[in-house]
């Protein structure tokens, strides 16, 4: 079994781990890197996310130079365009980026909706299908890509720097909208031609679990690594959790947090307008996937606007207790649940209320808040069950603090079992055994 050395690259931080399959031997403390926010627009400065992955290798003295191999999870999509040296000439332009609505809309309108999804397997979201964010690139920034030599995603920029190799994985190539995701079969000239570009300038695709390249000098100098490290490919950290999870056919997984995701793992993808479908990254197995972007960060936000009095300990304890009311409690009003936009939606939703009179109480809008989650969470099974894959009767949980996991599945139609795992991400990581290609 091999000995690997893990990164996990979330939103906001990253954390590394040194793993023996799915037994974390040793965890660095998570650090923290900055998103920056300007309007629409949501990026990480490159250098930034660099140190920070330099300081939780730091962070695990030795026990780097003795490992077999090295894996990623990251984030997905975190777009960004390289010179011919590997030097990024974009910050990171992360998921939440939705500055690509007009030329969402331009790139679906010239290949069609429909042909779209059947290529690619969803439709051309700002931000989180990173073709848009080319296009934007192209028609607002053009001197920024004058001297582009690659472009990908965030295990694309950490192979350059790395190994210097030119690699993406199936997960994260699915999420640019230029790969054939329901087939596999590589990167689709049609769609290409539709954004304008070449497909000289992309990576190699190869499995998550495939040795992409090995440390450099230079990268053991930077990193603290040894030179002739192999580096696996990597894959998106939602992958990671699955893979965990079992990854079997039918199986679905729900990670319970600030975002809301629910997947499920098929061997027959079948494309939804409502849905992402997306490769899992090894094998031939795909993921149907349904996101509420602001689950548990809408629930404190009206806690810092509506309960600031209480602790987090009671604030938890008072949103149980309303959701156990159930939506009597919200007084007549209710919520559509896109503080942070929707993830299939080219034009993008915002949250909001409804039903408001002089008599509406604090308490109202936020139960108005824990039922507009619930409502949305439940309607996601009927559209999971629509791509004719059956689910497992057992949801594979991961976090749900506060027991938030509880409140979310309340009114899921259907009878499920519920089993909880912990550091998903990180031992996902520890059940691919590095493979040569």
């Amino acid at each position: 079994m091999a000995r690997l050395l893990g990164l996990d690259i979330g939103s906001s931080s990253v954390i590394a781990g040194i793993l023996e399959g799915k037994e974390v031997l040793h965890e660095s403390p998570r650090v923290y890197f900055r998103s920056e926010c300007e309007g629409p627009k949501v990026t990480v400065e490159p250098d930034e996310l660099l140190s920070a992955v330099k300081k939780v290798i730091g962070e695990l003295g030795e026990e780097v130079q003795k490992v077999d191999a090295i894996q990623f999870a990251v984030m997905c999509p975190a777009w960004v365009a390289m010179d011919k040296d590997g030097r990024p000439l974009t910050p990171l332009v992360t998921h939440q980026d939705r500055r690509s609505i007009a030329e969402a809309k331009e790139l679906e309108v010239r290949i069609g909706e429909e042909r779209h999804l059947e290529i690619c397997g969803a439709r051309p979201v700002p931000g989180g299908i990173s073709s848009t964010t080319w296009a934007w690139y192209l028609r607002h920034e053009p001197e920024r890509l004058r001297g582009v030599h690659l472009v990908g995603h965030l295990n694309t920029f950490l192979h350059r720097q790395i190994t210097g190799e030119r690699v993406i994985d199936p997960s994260n190539a699915s999420f640019t909208g230029l790969y054939e995701t329901l087939t596999l079969g590589g990167w689709s000239e049609e769609l290409c031609a539709n954004l304008g570009v070449s497909k000289a300038l992309l990576p190699r695709v190869l499995e998550a679990d495939v040795v992409a390249g090995r440390v450099t000098a230079d990268a053991a100098r930077r990193f603290g690594l040894r030179e002739g490290t192999p580096v696996c490919t990597g894959l998106m950290d939602g992958s990671a959790g699955m893979l965990l999870a079992g990854a079997r056919h039918g199986q679905l997984f729900n990670v319970v947090g600030s975002t809301d995701v629910l997947a499920l793992c098929t061997e027959t993808p079948k494309q939804h307008p409502r849905l992402l479908t997306r490769a899992l990254g090894v094998g031939r197995k795909w993921l149907a996937v349904s996101t509420l972007a602001a689950a548990g960060s809408a629930i404190y936000w009206a806690r810092e606007q509506f309960f600031p009095e209480m602790t987090l300990e009671e604030f938890a304890a008072f949103v149980h207790k309303l959701s156990k009311e159930g939506p009597s409690a919200a007084g007549g009003v209710t919520f559509a649940p896109y503080m942070a936009g929707d993830r299939t939606s080219v034009e993008q939703r915002k949250g909001a209320f409804d039903g408001i009179t002089l008599a509406t109480t604090r308490t109202n809008l936020l139960s108005a808040i824990i039922e507009g989650l619930i409502r949305a969470s439940a309607e996601r099974i009927p559209l999971l069950l629509a791509t004719g894959t059956k689910p497992l009767e057992t949801v594979v949980v991961s976090g749900g603090g506060d027991r938030l996991d509880k409140i979310m599945q309340r009114d899921w139609p259907g009878e499920w079992k519920f089993e909880a795992i912990t550091d998903a991400t990180m031992r996902g990581l520890g059940t691919l055994e590095p493979r040569e290609a």
